[in-house]
């Protein structure tokens, strides 16, 4: 009779990086194809250029590297979709190939690949867009399935555009590809959620805070609806961006206290910014730092260890 030894962890799960990538791009197909469907061929152009960027760069930069080639993980094919999902369908071709360049070789594999970033790839690559090319980052149109002649130029709700509750959960409205249309966005985190691939209070909890705050803030200062909690989560990418950047595993808290303590951050400061600055929408921002604030999070919300005593004073704790 022989044993066995091995080192931790001994208890093994089902779960691989492969496995929850692909619940992340299924979930994310229902927003994918409605914006597509809503805003016409560029959209879709938009959304495969950035994922096949995405793919490609990580490959190149691990090949260069003589690292291991890891684009089977599929993380670089999220990456790419959810930036090709957060543009306007109105951007030129060249910003997704680039937006997506910086995602995946400066944001991601500078830090040392996946899981070592310490900001959402994609977040930081429309930051740095926006901050470079804000005339072509905000320059939206209503979708065209509903405007079939030239595509106009519109404001976005956020911007002052009028738009009713139905309007805005149904999609009918300017915006980037991926976040007009707040029943598909529902669809696939009700995927996520099944699968058991986000936790359901991340989302809740960013939700709230931004509803609740909406309502609170919303007459004080720019904030177009007048206080609206629900008008105050069904615009701009609040809910994209609660359902599938601030559920990130790696750039977000490790303990479920953690975790509601920055989906509560992310909320609070999105909606600062819409009442009290002059930024229609804040959903990058506000996640991003929070990404910045994980670690402090991670320091000070930590689990109880298995076997840890209480100090006593004048007695060092024992483990």
């Amino acid at each position: 009779m022989s044993l066995r030894l091995s080192t931790a962890p001994h208890i093994r799960s089902i779960e691989t990086t492969k496995r929850l990538m692909a619940d992340v791009v299924i979930a994310l197909m229902p927003a994918a194809l409605v914006g597509i469907y809503y805003f016409g061929p560029n959209a879709a152009l938009l959304v495969g250029l950035s994922a096949f960027t995405a793919v490609l760069t990580e490959y190149l930069w691990q090949k260069s590297a003589k690292k291991p080639v890891c684009i089977g993980d599929l993380s670089a094919l999220v990456t790419g979709l959810l930036l090709g999902l957060n543009l306007p369908p109105t951007a030129p071709w060249w910003l997704a190939v680039f937006g997506s360049f910086l995602a995946i070789a400066l944001v991601k594999q500078l830090f040392g690949g996946l899981g070592h970033n310490f900001m959402n790839p994609a977040l930081t690559s429309r930051a740095i867009l926006l901050a470079s090319w804000p005339v072509r980052m905000t320059s939206f149109v209503m979708p065209t399935y509903f405007v079939p002649v030239e595509a106009v130029a519109s404001a976005t709700p956020l911007g002052g555009l009028p738009a009713s509750t139905l309007e805005l959960f149904l999609g009918t409205i300017p915006g980037t590809i991926g976040e007009v249309c707040k029943a598909a966005i529902l669809l696939g985190l009700l995927y996520l959620l099944i699968r058991g691939t986000v936790y359901p209070h991340v989302p809740t909890i960013f939700l709230f805070v931004t509803a609740l705050l909406g309502w609170a803030l919303g007459t004080n200062g720019g904030f177009t609806f007048d206080g609206d909690p629900l008008a105050a989560i069904l615009s701009g990418g609040v809910m994209f961006g609660a359902v599938f950047m601030a559920t990130d595993y790696a750039t977000s808290p490790m303990t479920k206290k953690g975790q509601a303590i920055f989906a509560a951050g992310c909320g609070l400061i999105l909606s600062v910014i819409r009442a009290y600055s002059k930024l229609p929408e804040g959903a990058t921002y506000a996640i991003l730092l929070m990404n910045i604030a994980t670690p402090l999070i991670d320091k000070y919300i930590k689990p109880t260890v298995y076997g840890s005593q209480k100090a006593v004073k004048g007695v060092k704790a024992n483990a």
